[in-house]
């Protein structure tokens, strides 16, 4: 059989002829530096393969070696803490051993080999298992326990598991039925085949991220889906950092799809340092980030979101809730539309693969909150946010309008509220989130009985604003009438002492559900109070030079176990003066 050799080299691309029993998506060694490349497309015994590695130098003739086997993750303890490239190599490993630039080839196994992890059993040898059912703990960090599952095909009586220490490699357990299944400390997963799950569960649980624009406004599931696209410099990545920061899940995956460098490095600097605002432990503890800036080859941005979210895919069925951050899938996109290109594919709209859409939605379908497999029906999730770029902040552009239609969340980053500093840049009035509905019960049962109520009200409140603002343009604000004024002051309010929050402040970073129900309960009530004395006679300009007024920003700079003094000092102030007010009016 003649070896497989180099035909043509275009870019990324590289062709190779007589390569014998190839698969699609099998991973081959190229050249003599053995770059790691996916083949993409097979004619005959020509593969077309796309190369993860700059191919300078490589030239027609080379060897071609395939693996046989499909890009895939070792998947087990020593996961967490780490910090990987697009397909699954250890950078700070690559970097002990290479320097700050990686060698082209040089690949090195993505767990320590060597660590010997403290295997604790939950089952005892003779005991009955079935697939995904888990048979053994592993402390991989101080906050979380990695849990040894039962491979998805294997069942029967449980042999030869003990406690002890163990590396990755380890043979920790069999599985015995009409043949014999040895069980691993880690196991190896396809990248590109979603792991199976039992059923889906219904989105009716919010993920909480103590982001108040989020919460109150457009809130996403537990196991759903959002998309926060916006132009240059609106805050796309400091949004995300803040919910990796606060989200309300176990696990999170930071993926920086082809990024620019200093994005990338800011994460890869300030996450080592974060510390988890519930256990006070470090954040990287509970964190994987895979990082792929934009100047590394474009082939290798595709494989990142896969590495990603088969990662959050592996924790979810463990049973923890997993949240992970695409930053941004339009770099993603990108790569796609090379690939396509070198392929010579019929383009799609702005010369994007026609398949785009697909590929969107077979990334975004891979979340969820669900039943995985097991025998006590273990419930896990998964949730993804995707950042996208468009170009001039076009959000008509392929990217944007085919993650709008697969994901149910949109939280449009504005860039005028950017230019004002007004962060997060969320745009209150073309933002939305579809899970509103599904949500409502839990809502009202785990926060307040007016909480949708709440919502409604101060929603209307800012479109009334939006409407409002185009009179004042044109005839000024001191034309309008007093209770018109009163919605404006209202609604600026709304904006400035409520929706406006600094990732930077240590109390205003974060606030919990039960503090923005208070929070917005006590903006909205001023508003009522002062329709209700403008209605008997009284002015905005009175009620704007109330003390109660003035109290009403320190809310959320006032730490939660502080926040009661504050409302009460706030309610007194506010019935003694507008009682006040009302009498003169009425005088």
């Amino acid at each position: 059989m003649a070896d497989a050799i180099i035909s043509r080299i275009t870019g990324p691309v590289v062709v190779a002829k007589d390569i014998e029993g190839a698969h699609m998506f099998d991973v081959v060694r190229i050249g003599e530096m053995g770059l790691m490349g996916e083949i993409i497309r097979l004619e005959g015994n020509t593969a077309q393969i796309q190369v993860y590695e700059d191919t300078t130098g490589l030239k027609p003739g080379e060897k071609v070696i395939n693996t046989n086997r499909p890009l895939s993750l070792q998947l087990g303890p020593g996961l967490l803490t780490s910090i990987y490239d697009g397909i699954q190599r250890p950078l700070d490993v690559l970097a002990a051993e290479s320097g700050d630039f990686i060698s082209r080839g040089k690949i090195i196994p993505a767990l320590d080999q060597k660590k010997k992890w403290e295997f604790i059993p939950v089952k005892k040898n003779g005991d009955q298992v079935s697939p995904g059912e888990i048979i053994a703990e592993v402390q991989e960090t101080p906050l979380i326990k990695h849990k040894i599952m039962v491979p998805y095909n294997v069942s029967g009586e449980l042999v030869d598991i003990s406690e002890g220490q163990f590396t990755v490699n380890d043979k920790i357990a069999a599985v015995k039925n009409s043949k014999t299944t040895d069980i691993g400390l880690s196991s190896w997963w396809t990248v590109r085949i979603p792991r199976p799950v039992l059923r889906k569960l219904a989105p009716d649980q919010p993920l909480l991220t103590g982001q108040r624009v989020l919460d109150t406004f457009f809130p996403v599931a537990k196991g759903g889906s959002a998309a926060i696209p916006g132009p240059f410099g609106s805050g796309k990545t400091v949004t995300q950092q803040q919910l990796a920061k606060w989200a309300d899940s176990e696990i999170i995956v930071y993926i920086g799809c082809g990024e620019r460098g200093n994005e990338m490095c800011e994460v890869l600097t300030q996450f080592p340092k974060l510390i988890d605002p519930k256990s006070k432990r470090p954040l990287m503890e509970r964190t994987i980030l895979v990082a792929n800036t934009s100047n590394m080859p474009v082939a290798a941005r595709e494989a990142s979101i896969y590495t990603g979210i088969t990662m959050g895919e592996y924790y979810r069925d463990m049973g923890y809730g997993v949240a992970l951050m695409a930053d941004s899938t339009s770099r993603w996109a990108e790569a796609l539309r090379e690939i396509s290109g070198r392929l010579e594919e019929m383009p799609g709209e702005e010369g994007y693969p026609a398949y785009l859409g697909r590929r969107l939605a077979e990334f975004y379908e891979r979340g969820g909150r669900c039943i995985v497999i097991s025998p006590e029906e273990r419930e896990g999730s998964l949730s993804i946010v995707g950042a996208v770029s468009p170009p001039g902040g076009d959000f008509s552009e392929p990217v944007s309008q085919n993650t709008l239609r697969v994901t149910r969340v949109f939280w449009g980053l504005d860039a005028n509220l950017a230019n004002r500093r007004h962060f997060p840049a969320i745009n209150w009035l073309t933002s939305y989130s579809l899970y509103m509905d599904d949500m409502a019960d839990w809502y009202k049962s785990n926060v307040s009985k007016d909480w949708i109520d709440l919502r409604k009200e101060a929603l209307e409140i800012l479109q009334k604003e939006s409407e409002l603002q185009e009179i004042v343009q044109l005839v000024g604000y001191d034309a309008l009438p007093e209770p018109e004024k009163g919605i404006l002051d209202t609604a600026r309010s709304i904006r400035e002492d409520y929706l406006q929050q600094s990732a930077f402040d240590e109390v205003d970073t974060y606030t919990s559900i039960q503090k923005q129900h208070k929070m917005l309960s006590t903006i909205l009530e001023f508003g009522r109070k002062e329709a209700d004395v403008i209605k008997k006679g009284s002015t905005s300009a009175k009620v704007g030079a109330l003390e109660s007024r003035g109290m009403i920003p320190k809310m959320k700079w006032t730490k939660e176990e502080e926040l009661e003094k504050l409302l009460n000092d706030i309610n007194s102030k506010m019935k003694q003066e507008f009682d006040s007010l009302s009498k003169e009016s009425s005088n």
